[in-house]
């Protein structure tokens, strides 16, 4: 009698699982495998939603579920910046995703962010990557309002793909530019949800964001500094005669005062080409640097951080079999660009805060993560810090958690502090712009707690 019972048990669960694969095997964008790939036991799928029909208007995207029971797993947005640099090459090749390219292999990344959660890539706006429209001048002009209403589309057409992740808690996170895409999409969210609850938000994480563009890029000058890369001289000049946000502004005119001018001139002397900006402790990948053969040797990689990541994930995508693997096409361009050649962004969106909108989050219920890489100087935290800060004060909102240290295995992650349970900032100790790419156990750890809404551990 209970041979029978537990039998018929395991046969109903052995069904279950036969539906849920013969489900996703017969998904039109399911991926049966990527040329490289090593072996795995979770789905991944990738290819396109129109967000404008009249345009032809498609939005590319690759979405990787759970390593471990994906059902039970909230669905999380990647969106990375530039404007107009890929989530795909960046984001889930670079730093989060399940996979780094070395050569003509994928290698699995042990920290991939689907460990704890479905990974959804999406390469916006139109013009980036894969994604592409039918009619070119829709590359011209494109801003923050048609990224977010085209991402917003793309969300509610994606479900309708996977209606399975509807009502799923949805987190929405990204870095640098994303600082605008992610709260302008949020902030869609929002209104949407007030007529009818479409999304089931939870919360957003920026990670280096551009959020207040003085306060952010005017932070640069102390970063270079304090790390040696500028002499004194420059740096006075940097304070008393060239402010970042006018300076960006005249740029775009094709007039930069002579002040700014000359301090932009010795800034570029005195930081090397030979170091990267994004990461001022880490080394560069030389043949990138000196514009020699993109046909990187694997034996580059060093053992924990492969400095030529993004040669090989150029690379990678540019072969014809990934593109098919991936239900991926070339519109418009020859080739597949970490960062759009043809997106014509209009660069003073620039100058728009998107801090109240931040605020405007917070007020509403969403938990708000900003975070910072401690070695970057294009979004220095040292900004990032202070803007949250701001925030927290304008929002009334009361220290939670002090200024304090946190741990990841047995060495110091960084520092965070959290304002009203809500608001939280936090450093990865030695990370880059593009934290989970030189900092992967430590981001983990940071994205983890974020999803579980708890304090970071602050002991050993």
């Amino acid at each position: 009698m209970y041979w029978l019972t537990w039998n018929t048990v395991a046969m109903v669960l052995m069904l279950s699982f036969s539906l849920r694969i013969e489900c996703h095997s017969s998904h039109v964008d399911r991926i049966l495998r990527l040329p490289g790939q090593p072996y795995v036991n979770f789905e991944q799928f990738s290819g396109y939603v129109t967000v404008d029909d009249k345009r032809e208007k498609a939005l590319f995207y690759y979405f990787v579920e759970a390593e471990i029971d994906p059902a039970s797993k909230p669905l999380v947005l990647w969106l990375n910046g530039g404007p107009g640099c890929s989530s795909l090459g960046v984001g889930a090749f670079s730093e989060n995703g399940p996979f780094r390219p070395n050569g003509d292999f994928l290698i699995k990344n042990e920290y991939s962010w689907s460990r704890e959660a479905n990974m959804l890539y999406l390469e916006t706006p139109i013009g980036v990557g894969f994604s592409y429209a039918a009619n070119s001048s829709s590359y011209v002009a494109v801003d923050d309002k048609t990224t977010a209403r085209g991402n917003v589309i793309f969300l509610q057409r994606w479900f309708n793909k996977f209606p399975q992740y509807k009502q799923r808690e949805l987190f929405l996170t990204g870095e640098s530019y994303a600082g605008h895409y992610v709260p302008q999409l949020a902030k869609l969210i929002i209104e949407i949800n007030k007529k009818e609850k479409i999304f089931n938000l939870k919360g957003i994480a920026l990670g280096n964001p551009v959020l207040e563009f003085a306060t952010d890029f005017n932070s640069r000058a102390e970063f270079f500094w304090s790390h040696g890369l500028i002499s004194d001289s420059t740096y006075k000049m940097f304070t008393e005669g060239c402010n970042y946000s006018r300076y960006v502004s005249e740029y775009y005119r094709d007039s930069v005062s002579p002040v700014c001018s000359k301090v932009m001139s010795q800034v570029s002397t005195e930081t090397s080409k030979f170091v990267d900006k994004y990461d001022v402790t880490l080394d560069v990948c030389i043949s990138s640097v000196l514009s020699q053969s993109k046909v990187i040797n694997p034996q580059q990689a060093t053992e924990r951080i492969d400095v030529c990541v993004e040669d090989k994930t150029v690379n990678y995508l540019n072969r014809k079999d990934v593109r098919k693997a991936f239900h991926a096409r070339l519109v418009g361009v020859r080739r597949w660009e970490v960062c759009s050649k043809i997106l014509d962004y209009e660069v003073l969106n620039l100058e728009i805060p998107t801090l109240p909108i931040v605020g405007s989050l917070v007020k509403a219920g969403v938990r708000v993560l900003v975070y910072s890489g401690d070695q970057d100087s294009v979004i220095p935290l040292t900004g990032s810090r202070t803007l949250v800060h701001k925030l927290a004060t304008e929002l009334g909102l009361n220290t939670t958690v002090p200024y304090r240290v946190w741990f990841e295995g047995q060495q110091v992650g960084g520092w965070t502090q959290v304002y009203g349970n809500v608001l939280a900032f936090a450093t990865i100790r030695g990370a880059s712009h593009e934290a989970p790419f030189s900092q992967p156990e430590r981001s983990f750890m940071l994205f983890k707690s974020f999803l579980e809404g708890r304090p970071l551990p602050e002991t050993l």
